[in-house]
């Protein structure tokens, strides 16, 4: 790995870029080290042609739509170049797959309308957004929630 540090006066924020040629796991933990440096973590997100840093507690969840990656907050959607199990490892633990093609924000999680012949429904705070989580999960995340809200 090469390490270059370029130093330019009268910068306003200090930024950092990794390039590589794959996602690894060992880009993966650089990214989360540095992003653990400070307060508010975000994510590059795309909407058309535009790129967008959103901080991660807006995201209600990303699911996949086809061969696309979507990012939902409370009011926009946008696209994402990781794919799902990457997500999965990049993600802090507010984080938590709710079904095959989604993850979802805990942290965000209003309601979870329990249906015992298919997916059940989850509303997110602040929003009129919903995602559906698998019979598979719902155990697995019913009680993450029961824990996560209780501050256990």
């Amino acid at each position: 790995m090469k390490v270059k540090i370029e130093i330019e006066e009268g910068l306003a924020e200090e930024e950092v870029i990794i390039r590589c040629a794959r996602l690894s796991d060992s880009v993966v933990s650089l990214q989360n080290y540095i992003s653990g440096q400070k307060g508010v973590r975000c994510l590059s997100l795309k909407n058309a042609e535009t790129e967008f840093y959103v901080p991660l507690e807006e995201i209600c969840f990303f699911e996949t739509e086809g061969r696309q990656m979507r990012a939902h907050t409370a009011d926009r959607i946008f696209t994402c170049d990781y794919r799902l199990y990457e997500l999965e490892e990049l993600l802090p633990g507010s984080f938590m797959r709710i079904s095959k093609s989604c993850i979802a924000n805990l942290d965000l999680v209003y309601s979870v309308t329990k249906n015992l012949t298919a997916s059940s429904e989850m509303e997110f705070t602040g929003s009129g957004k919903k995602a559906f989580v698998s019979r598979a999960y719902f155990r697995a995340v019913t009680e993450r929630l029961k824990t996560r809200k209780l501050g256990l």
